[in-house]
């Protein structure tokens, strides 16, 4: 078991690429890009009131003693008891589900660009099987434990995701001193959002989600107590400036409607050789797809691994806590692969028609909203390990005291109920029948996810779950 644990052990930097990879990623810069200038207000908001509140919330409650197990599910489950803790780890691997997907799709779409194979994203059988053939390719390899996702995630995030971006940048300053204009896209938008954009609002909350999502391997974290509060702090930085680099250039660079699936590689083309495909852009391609390969196999494995040490509780029946040789809970994978593989079904075949489409943005709207749901609960009981958690031992300590932390959480969970609402605005592309079956599929499929941990506790997992579980919610009596 030492021996395991020990193989097992991550670097410093293997930690932050893991993370970094969870949520810094290139393919959403064409929809941050399409918001002009109102990205940067966006990202900046986002990160400073949304993104750096997580940061440091979880920084300090992953040094709490006995909240260092189980990421999102002990930080919640402690101070609002287990119910709530295994609804938030619930929630954060549940959206991921179609979120693979969703991430796959921009491989394909990106590969059958650069690699000048159109069918790969237009006929819907071989689209779906290359989602489920890369998608199990990707969870294969995690059976070896974190070392194997370590490499990809250095790998993914330096080569796929840093090196892309900056190259884009380069390129995009020697592209305007040659004397090319600023697209209007950016040019004739606004720094601060009005009514015909406030909905993008969710979007780029999206973008820093995920960011304590690897919180379950702390415990694997060489030095957790240094290196964990640090780590948050530099990806904070980070995910800021790539983000707005990234976003802008594609904004200032391309004109007219921006494709969401092939955005960064029409940017590539106009950077480097407008209207084809050179070998520096099907290079650039590639490498911003191991990027997305990288942040699918960091996901396989980060909320499985928090599934897994509920089910060491009694939450989950007894055969999802096992693992192999290297840790890795192999039935959980499993569970998972089948439903990424349905939701892969259902999304590709269903989205020929205007329903498909309709279908498709409210799966995207609905994975926000959950997760979403999940760090609402994060900061609910952050708030109560502020007023009611405060003599419990801990290594890091948000500035500020009381009043510093109170204002961290509340602008958090504000900027979080706000997402929520803005993603039941109606997208503009939409027609109104098509709005209406919109709110009505996303408002009833919401109720029922969030009800599904709820129900699924009361009739399993209080008849099971192992004493030991509600440690602190005999405190709280009445949250």
């Amino acid at each position: 078991m030492n021996m395991t644990s020990q193989k097992n052990k991550m670097t410093r930097f293997g930690f932050f690429a893991m993370t970094a990879s969870l949520f810094i990623t290139v393919y959403e810069y064409p929809t941050f890009a399409s918001s002009g200038k109102t990205l940067i207000f966006f990202l900046l908001l986002c990160g400073v009131c949304w993104f750096l509140p997580v940061a440091l919330g979880s920084a300090e409650l992953a040094t709490i003693k006995g909240y260092q197990e189980g990421g999102i599910y002990s930080w919640v489950g402690k101070p609002l008891g287990t119910k709530f803790g295994f609804a938030a780890i619930f929630f954060q691997w549940f959206q991921i589900t179609v979120g693979f997907v969703t991430m796959i799709y921009f491989i394909i779409g990106t590969l059958s660009d650069v690699l000048g194979i159109p069918e790969l994203n237009k006929i819907p059988t071989l689209k779906f099987v290359t989602v489920v053939v890369i998608f199990w390719l990707l969870t294969l390899l995690q059976l070896k434990g974190t070392r194997i996702t370590e490499k990809l995630a250095k790998y993914g995030f330096t080569i796929g995701i840093v090196l892309p971006v900056f190259i884009m940048l380069a390129l995009a300053i020697r592209y305007f001193m040659a004397g090319h204009a600023i697209s209007t896209n950016f040019t004739n938008s606004h720094f601060l959002p009005d009514k015909t954009n406030i909905a993008a609002l969710v979007s780029f909350v999206l973008a820093y989600m995920g960011v304590e999502a690897s919180a379950p391997h702390i415990t694997e974290l060489e030095n957790p107590k240094k290196n964990y509060p640090l780590i948050m702090f530099a990806l904070v930085i980070i995910g800021v400036v790539l983000s707005t680099i990234g976003g802008s250039v594609v904004s200032m660079v391309l004109h007219g409607t921006i494709s969401s699936n092939q955005g960064v590689v029409d940017t590539f083309q106009a950077l480097i050789s407008p209207g084809k495909n050179t070998f520096l852009v099907i290079v650039l391609g590639i490498l911003v797809s191991f990027g997305v390969m990288a942040q699918v196999s960091s996901w396989i494995v980060s909320p499985t691994e928090g599934l897994r040490f509920v089910a060491s509780k009694g939450l989950l029946p007894e055969k999802y806590k096992q693992v192999n040789k290297y840790g890795v809970p192999v039935p959980l994978l499993i569970v998972q692969g089948v439903i990424v593989t349905i939701w892969a079904a259902v999304l590709t075949f269903g989205s020929g028609s205007s329903g498909g489409n309709v279908a498709f943005e409210t799966a995207i709207s609905l994975t926000v909203i959950i997760y979403l749901s999940a760090y609402i609960l994060f900061f609910l009981a952050y708030f109560v390990v502020i007023f009611k958690k405060q003599s419990l031992p801990r290594d890091y300590q948000v500035p500020g005291g009381v009043i510093g932390k109170s204002l961290v959480a509340g602008l958090g969970l504000l900027v979080s109920i706000a997402a929520i609402v803005t993603a039941f605005m109606v997208p503009d592309t939409m027609t109104k029948a098509e709005g209406k079956t919109y709110i009505v599929t996303l408002a009833v499929s919401f109720i029922v996810t969030l009800a599904i941990p709820f129900v699924f506790y009361q009739l399993y997992g209080r008849k099971h779950q192992r004493k030991e579980t509600t440690s602190d919610e005999n405190d709280i009596t009445g949250v």
